[in-house]
């Protein structure tokens, strides 16, 4: 405890003190005083603006297709002209975004954001019914998409209600389309700035979906950019308490380059790396579509300097024949996990495999735009059980069964505020009343908060199993089965119970050639757990998990087939 603490103190100390890069300052926001970083920028146009520094450096990779910074700038000022001229866009009007991740939905959001109106992004995976719901949720003025999402809405695009402009398309009037190429195109009418304020509504980004029907998130400007300039002060952190892994990554003499995998329209992908990237004048990649023997190429032939993903990505990645980021070829300095239940197992793995790395992980929501707590490099090969350093500018209550705060070690609701906390869900009055209690967002995750200031989360609370009378943490028994050499996947899920009110359900799926059978699968639990936490029943499945595309399990999916 000592060690970490010796590390952590004195860095968060310089950073944040005043004079220092990250120096906090005292806010009112909403009637509660909250700390802040007083250099972060007001608003997402004052942050975006900045970037046009960055000049002739390469921003955007997609299939051969290299964008510099200059050529994004030019094509947002030309899209955010016509825009304004051409469809009357007005601050506070919603602009939705549906397509694969690639540079063109970073234009759109970026002249979305420029002109004061609200970016809505999608969930790209939907089916046309999940697309058509969301769009018709935040009725937006503009509908960003390429070619697949634009089949899933047809035949009736008139009843969408709005502009929409196509990618990899031609304007077609008669059907009611905008090509976007002729949209971005130079020689337009000229974009006209608009004075936006710190409270002003900034995002609309809909929740994962893993348990209930997707929300949009309103959040703020002055949420956003904190919450962006706070993934800059865990970079900091890092390198202040990791000298022997920058000292790694500084003798590479790589520009810094992230492979983006995870998709745009969730905060992993859209603060963490689209915008902290064009921040930061850092290089991004996408992919087309996920294959982990392409994204090992991909991170060798683009030099990869980090590769941030869900769980599973990580693991699969680690499993292509070849990956040793840990050789004199290797470029990565560390890898990001998120999105999912993180396994210690793979954890051990990655430690092993890539010592002294810049590896980590983060906790955070939608409806935090992350920020809450994160851990990476030294830090967290000392702390890996662990969801990071809570943020200087996260108030974390733990919250226990009677509605009173816990104190430090002891378990409970994570209740969080701050200033990069949501403003409400959209047109869900009741739901954010629910969530929202004297500015504090309700997680509804179990965890604790060490003497160090360290976040543990234990459990997501519908995830906590009575079974007559006892608790039982899914997550424990989820990591107890990921130590079972034969299992390759594994969700633990509660199913009522006539005797004891709930049961405890397993569903794994068995690694390639291993053979598997219910009955090891409960010994193995007795041998580690206590004899009320061992699965009462063993689904064995030859498909892998139902994932969103956060990488989240869909426990609902595996509920109704338990129900089925």
């Amino acid at each position: 405890m000592n060690m970490v603490l010796n590390l952590i103190k004195p860095a968060i100390e310089k950073l944040t003190a005043p004079g220092g890069q990250f120096e906090l300052v005292d806010m009112k926001v909403g009637g509660h005083t909250m700390r802040a970083y007083k250099n972060a920028p007001e608003t997402l146009v004052e942050l975006i603006n900045a970037a046009r520094a960055h000049g002739d450096k390469e921003f955007l990779s997609y299939q051969g297709d290299r964008w510099s910074f200059d050529r994004f700038f030019a094509a947002v000022d030309a899209l955010a002209g016509r825009l304004q001229a051409e469809a009357k866009l007005e601050p506070g009007d919603r602009i939705a975004i549906a397509m694969r991740n690639r540079p063109e939905w970073a234009v759109a959001f970026a002249a979305a954001s420029l002109v004061g109106a609200i970016p809505a992004p999608i969930n790209s995976f939907g089916t046309g019914a999940e697309l058509r719901s969301a769009i018709e949720t935040v009725t937006p003025r503009v509908l960003f998409c390429d070619p697949d999402r634009l089949k899933r809405l047809e035949p009736d695009l008139a009843s969408l209600g709005c502009h929409i402009v196509v990618v990899d398309t031609a304007t077609d009037k008669a059907r009611g389309l905008l090509g976007f190429d002729e949209m971005a195109a130079a020689g337009g009418p000229e974009r006209k700035p608009v004075a936006l304020k710190p409270e002003d509504p900034a995002l609309l980004l809909f929740t994962s979906g893993a348990s209930t029907k997707p929300k949009a998130v309103l959040s703020s400007q002055r949420a956003v950019c904190q919450a962006i300039v706070n993934v800059d002060y865990i970079g900091a952190v890092s390198a202040m308490t990791s000298p022997k892994a920058l000292a790694a990554l500084m003798a590479r003499a790589l520009a810094p380059c992230t492979l983006t995998v995870v998709p745009l329209f969730h905060v992993s992908g859209l603060h963490a790396q689209l915008i902290s990237s064009m921040r930061n004048g850092r290089r991004l990649v996408f992919m087309h579509r996920w294959d982990p023997a392409h994204a090992l190429k991909t991170i060798q032939d683009e030099k990869i300097t980090q590769f941030n993903a869900a769980p599973s990505m990580v693991q699969q990645l680690m499993g292509v024949p070849g990956f040793d980021p840990g050789s004199s070829a290797g470029t990565l300095g560390g890898v990001g996990f998120g999105g999912a239940g993180l396994s210690q197992r793979l954890v051990q793995s990655m430690q092993n495999l890539f010592p002294d790395s810049m590896s980590g992980i983060g906790f955070g929501l939608t409806e935090t735009n992350g920020a809450v707590a994160a851990i990476s490099g030294h830090l967290f090969e000392s702390r890996p059980t662990s969801a990071g350093a809570v943020s200087p500018l996260a108030e974390v209550r733990i919250v226990g069964d009677d509605g009173k705060a816990q104190p430090v070690g002891e378990r409970g609701e994570i209740w969080v505020r701050g200033v990069f906390v949501m403003d409400k869900y959209w047109g869900q009055p009741e739901l954010t009343a629910q969530a929202l209690h004297d500015g504090f967002f309700r997680t509804g995750d179990i965890g604790y908060v060490d003497e160090a200031g360290f976040l543990f989360v234990v459990d997501r609370l519908k995830d906590v199993i009575n079974r007559s009378g006892e608790k039982i943490a899914a997550a424990e028994v989820e990591s107890c089965l990921s130590q079972m050499p034969e299992i390759d996947e594994a969700a633990v899920i509660a199913v009522p119970d006539a005797v004891t009110g709930e049961a405890v359900v397993a569903v794994v799926t068995a690694k390639p050639g291993a053979t598997l059978t219910a009955e090891q699968v409960q010994e193995h639990v007795a041998a580690h757990l206590a004899s009320y936490k061992v699965p009462s029943r063993v689904l064995i499945r030859e498909q892998r998990l139902p994932r969103n595309p956060a990488g989240k399990v869909l426990k609902n999916e595996l509920r109704a087939l338990c129900a089925a």
